[in-house]
């Protein structure tokens, strides 16, 4: 019998529910990207948020389908109250867009290079350049030298803010591709990873424009430009590359 004593006693006792002692944290994006709100975390003491990361799409925050391959990685740096702030540490492209940029009989060029910003943070930038017929090793060297060189000259002119921007809008891409033409015609090239090393000094400026701000009375507000977006392709669809400029 003492052992069915034990069992009951046992399905007696109440369970510790742990989630009842854990509170919702929201985290916010950096003041890069107008501290928006990108998601949500539970924890039980606000110092274990402290630390965490958090990917999103460049699509969640400005609605843009056409970057959707574009992944932002965040990292929580203070708790106040319930909202967590965080800085921007990174970003990557989804697996399935670098698999539909490279195909056979092309040549994939891979390159790291550690900058220093105009405002002293150390980034590393990762490029993938993709010529549309096979190169060689050579001219594969000569890609990197010029792409290093590029690199760091404009880490010395831009700020880490104006950097992350012209790597969303695609700008500093195609800046690389012009600098490259003086090897060979470059199909393309992709920033397809980046890293912040080292902090630099403050915080890096918004690169995204402002949303609630109201014109001042007397002035009249302007209607944004409509832009078209730019093409993206689907899962099933080749992508439709654009011909070389020989």
């Amino acid at each position: 019998m003492a052992p069915a004593k034990k069992v009951k006693a046992a399905a007696g006792r109440k369970v510790k529910d742990k989630w009842k002692a854990k509170e919702w944290y929201k985290i916010h994006a950096p003041r890069m990207f107008n501290e928006s709100e990108i998601g949500e975390t539970p924890s039980a003491d606000p110092e274990f948020v402290i630390g965490r990361t958090v990917e999103v799409t460049v699509q969640d925050l400005t609605g843009d389908f056409s970057k959707m391959h574009i992944k932002l990685r965040f990292k929580v740096t203070s708790v106040d109250g319930h909202d967590a702030k965080t800085a921007f540490v990174g970003h990557d492209l989804t697996s399935d867009y670098v698999r539909r940029l490279t195909r056979r009989r092309k040549t994939k060029t891979d390159h790291v290079v550690d900058i220093v910003t105009k405002d002293g943070f150390t980034y590393r930038i990762k490029t993938m350049s993709i010529a549309d017929r096979r190169i060689q090793s050579s001219q594969e060297d000569a890609m990197r030298r010029v792409i290093g060189e590029t690199l760091v000259a404009i880490g010395q002119e831009r700020t880490l803010s104006e950097i992350v921007k012209d790597i969303v809008s695609g700008d500093l891409a195609k800046e690389l591709a012009r600098a490259c033409r003086i090897i060979i015609p470059i199909k393309r090239i992709e920033i397809r990873k980046s890293e912040v090393l080292a902090a630099g000094e403050g915080e890096p400026e918004s690169i995204m424009p402002a949303t609630d701000v109201q014109p001042a009375e007397g002035e009249e507000s302007e209607e944004p430009s409509e832009e078209p977006a730019e093409e993206t392709v689907s899962e099933d669809e080749e992508p439709v590359e654009e011909p070389s400029e020989e």
